[in-house]
Formats: C-alpha cells, structure tokens, sequence
C-alpha cells in the first residue's frame, strides 16, 4: 500500500524533513487513520536516512499523537478523526430523530459544495478512482452483496471529498462519515431494504461521479442534493414503515392472546358442561 509513497530525503542530516513528508501524507490524507508504516529498516531505505534519524522523526510525531508505535506490532496513523462528540453528546444525539434531519442537512450543503469542487478540481487520478469505485458498486448490487454496496457509499462519498483537494474539507467529511459508520443517526441498512432503493441510491452515486468526471461543477452538486434529499425521504420513510411493522406486530401478538384466550374459555365451559 505505501510502495511509492516516500522519496529519498536529500541532506537528511535532521529527523525535520522526515517529519515533514510523513506530515504531508497525512494532511492530505494519503495516510489515513490505522494505515502501518513501513517496517522501521525499510522506512530509513526509502528516505535514505539512518535509523536513529528516522526513530527521532517516528518519536516526535508521536508525541503529537499522529502515529502509535506498538511495541512487536510495528508502527501505525493514529485516529486522526477521533471522537466529534463526546460519549454522553454522542448517545444523547442518538435518541433524538430530529438529529437526523439535522445531520443531512448538514451533508447536503458540505457534499454539495464538494463535488461542485471535485468535479473543477479532480485530476486524472481522481476521475480513475472514482470510476473504479463506482465499477466496484454496481458489481456490488448485481451480487446482491448488501455491505459491499454500504462500503462503496463511504468510498465514493470520501473519494469525492478528496477529489476536492481541500484538506479541511476532507478531514471534516471524513469525521462527517465516521458518525455514519457508527450507526450515529441512523443504520444505513434499513433504508436499503426499502423496495427500490438500493437501486435509486446506485443511480445517483452514478450520476455524481459522472457529473464530477465530465467537470460539471453545477451538475455534481445538483447530483450531490438529489441523492441527500432522496437519503432524508428514505430514512423518514424506513422510520414509518419500521413503527407499522411494531404496532401490527403487537396488535397480532393482543389479538392472538385474545384469541388463545376465548379459546380456552370455551373449553373451560365445554369441560363444565
């Protein structure tokens, strides 16, 4: 995965511009949280340094907490997305629906904004990834394979959001997507089992990376808002039909008690008889 990554540091007297690379691999999220560096002798190889310089390097970028070395297990990028919220504020915002509304809202204006700057911004590279993705989440639906179609939504939505190619941008929507993951607001799952959803989603993450290849800026973002807003009616949607199914489920459990219930008076009365 890092073949490639690191160049030789000329004059590397100092662990600075060792520092500085690693720095930079990170601010642009080409090292991402949990990725392993490089064992520590092929690490020096590769930035044509010794290894008492790199170990100062390694050293001080973890006192900053941007990598954990783990003693036998080698050396990886700490959480560089962390906690948004607080345990506490985290469960508290989970019990409430309305976060929910309001965390689209959020996405909408944020992946708007991004994939208008993709779509302007994205290089070769950028459109080469984006089309793999979205090639690896139509095979995704065609197998029917539920998570591989959820792990595609995360990579193409972050895809998008380094396409921009501004870092504080990706850094927030990369915090943006782990409350996601997380199940924060919602379970993604139950809007895909809603009939005919999963194949409207497919369309529109389709249409954003076709708008953000072709260097629409203005379609990428009207792409990006259809696809969020349709998101918002699907969870509404998943949300009602979720409490149909509770009070019918419970209705059938009171009228089969009813029922049993009927029953055995009249074989009560039968017996008496």
């Amino acid at each position: 995965m890092t073949d490639g990554l690191f160049k030789k540091i000329d004059h590397g007297s100092t662990a600075d511009e060792a520092v500085r690379q690693i720095e930079f691999l990170l601010l642009d999220g080409v090292l991402s949280s949990g990725d392993r560096l490089p064992a520590e002798r092929e690490l020096a190889d590769r930035l044509a340094i010794s290894r008492p310089v790199l170990r100062v390097a390694l050293k001080e970028l973890e006192s900053r907490g941007l990598i954990d070395s783990r003693p036998g297990g080698g050396t990886y990028v700490a959480d560089l997305i962390g906690q948004v919220f607080s345990k506490p504020v985290a469960e508290l915002v989970a019990r409430h629906e309305r976060s929910a509304a309001d965390y689209l809202e959020y996405r909408r204006e944020l992946e708007g904004f991004a994939a208008s700057m993709a779509a302007r911004r994205a290089t070769a590279a950028d459109r080469e990834r984006l089309a793999s993705i979205a090639a690896a989440m139509k095979s995704a639906h065609e197998r029917h394979d539920f998570q591989g179609e959820i792990d595609g939504d995360i990579d193409l939505h972050n895809a998008v959001g380094e396409a921009a190619h501004n870092v504080i941008l990706m850094h927030t929507l990369r915090a943006c997507y782990k409350l996601l993951a997380e199940g924060i607001f919602f379970h993604r799952r139950m809007i895909l089992d809603l009939p005919g959803t999963r194949e409207r989603i497919l369309d529109q993450h389709l249409a954003i990376v076709d708008a953000v290849v072709a260097g629409d800026a203005d379609g990428a973002r009207h792409a990006s808002e259809i696809h969020i807003d349709y998101v918002a009616a699907a969870v509404d949607e998943a949300r009602r039909t979720h409490e149909r199914e509770l009070v019918s489920g419970l209705r059938k459990i009171r009228h089969d008690a009813a029922q049993n219930g009927r029953a055995r008076a009249r074989a009560n009365q039968g017996v008496k008889s």
